[in-house]
């Protein structure tokens, strides 16, 4: 997590009014600067009314992150296996 990425996160909650604290925990749930930079970015042009739609966007920026994650994973396993498969063989 780069600084500027959390900072700019903090900034656009504390420009909507929200605490600084509810910034804090924002960044901390989203832990990757893609994830914060989308945040602060949605924060930017939505201009969301409530801490709801704030959570609820979290929740979706989350849930793609963890998507992404298991996609990888599966990609890194399948490779693997096929590797496994295609290794040369003592006859």
């Amino acid at each position: 997590m780069t600084r500027s990425a959390y900072q700019s996160l903090i900034d656009a909650i504390e420009r909507l009014g929200y605490p600084q604290e509810f910034g804090v925990v924002l960044a901390q749930e989203l832990r990757t600067d893609n994830a914060m930079e989308r945040m602060t970015a949605y924060l930017r042009s939505a201009r969301p009314s409530s801490p709801e739609e704030i959570a609820n966007e979290l929740l979706a920026i989350t849930s793609m992150r963890d998507r992404w994650v298991e996609q990888k994973i599966g990609e890194h396993a399948n490779a693997s296996l096929t590797a496994f498969y295609n290794r040369p063989r003592e006859d």
